[in-house]
C-alpha cells in the first residue's frame, strides 16, 4: 500500500478546512483496552485507573493523508453486554472500524467472530475492518498466538496489527492504515462519481446538437459518421 500519510495535527486548527470527516468505531469485548487505543491515539495518553466505558464515547484527530486534509471521529463502545442494543445505532455512518481483543484473554478473541458478524450486520458492506490485538507488552501473559489472529484476518479479508497502547506500539500506524485505506476507497469512488457526472453532462449537452457537415446531411452528434467530441 502507498505512504499516503503525511503529517498529523491534534485538534487542528479552527479555521483549517477539513477535506474528509471518517467515523471509526472501537468494538470488542470490555476490558481489552479500546478506550486506552482511543486515548492514545487522539491524545497521546495512557491512563492506568482507566473506568469501564458507559454507552458511548467519542474523540477527533485530524491527520492529513495525501494532502488532504482527514478528520477522525472515532466512537468508542461499550464492550458490557449489556450496552450492546444501545450501541448498535452507532455502527452506522461508520467507514472504519477496530475489531480489539486482548492478546492476553483467548475469550476475548474467541468472541472477535460474533463481533464481525454483527458489524458486518449493521454497517456499509464497505466498512475497512482492522483486527487488533492489544496489549502485546504482555507477552509473557500472551493466551492468543500470532499465527491464530493472522490466520483469522486473511480468511476474513481484515487487516490485522497487534498494539500496546500502554508503550504507544503499532497504536499510529494501525489507525493510519485504516484511514488511508478509506481515503483510497471514498477518493477512487469519487473519481468514478465525477467521470459519470462528467460523461453525463457531456451527453445532455450534445443530445439533440446537430453538426452540419459541408457536403453532407445533419447528423446528430455522437453518430457514426461523425462526431464532434474525440473520445477522452
Amino acid at each position: 500500500m502507498p505512504n499516503l500519510y503525511s503529517g498529523v495535527g491534534g485538534g487542528g486548527n479552527l479555521n483549517q478546512k477539513i477535506d474528509y470527516v471518517f467515523k471509526i468505531v472501537l468494538i470488542g469485548d470490555s476490558a481489552v483496552g479500546k478506550s486506552q487505543l482511543l486515548a492514545r491515539f487522539s491524545r497521546n495518553e495512557f491512563s492506568l485507573d482507566s473506568k469501564a466505558t458507559i454507552g458511548v464515547e467519542f474523540q477527533t484527530r485530524t491527520v492529513v493523508i495525501n494532502q488532504k486534509t482527514v478528520k477522525a471521529q472515532i466512537w468508542d463502545t461499550a464492550g458490557q453486554e449489556r450496552y450492546r442494543a444501545v450501541t448498535s445505532a452507532y455502527y452506522r455512518g461508520a467507514v472504519g472500524a477496530m475489531l480489539v481483543y486482548d492478546i492476553t484473554k483467548r475469550q476475548s478473541f474467541d468472541h472477535v467472530a460474533r463481533w464481525l458478524e454483527e458489524l458486518r450486520g449493521q454497517a456499509d458492506k464497505n466498512i475497512v475492518i482492522m483486527l487488533v490485538g492489544n496489549k502485546s507488552d504482555l507477552e509473557s501473559l500472551r493466551d492468543v498466538s500470532t499465527e491464530d489472529a493472522k490466520e483469522f484476518a486473511q480468511k476474513e479479508n481484515l487487516y490485522f496489527m497487534e498494539t500496546s497502547a500502554l508503550e504507544a506500539t503499532n497504536v499510529e500506524p494501525a489507525f493510519i492504515t485504516v484511514l488511508t485505506e478509506i481515503y483510497r476507497i471514498v477518493s477512487k469512488k469519487s473519481l468514478v462519481a465525477n467521470e459519470e457526472g462528467e460523461s453525463e453532462g457531456k451527453s445532455a449537452l450534445l443530445m439533440g446538437t446537430k453538426i452540419v457537415v459541408p457536403s453532407q446531411e445533419p447528423i446528430l452528434s455522437g453518430g457514426t459518421k461523425y462526431s464532434c467530441c474525440g473520445s477522452s
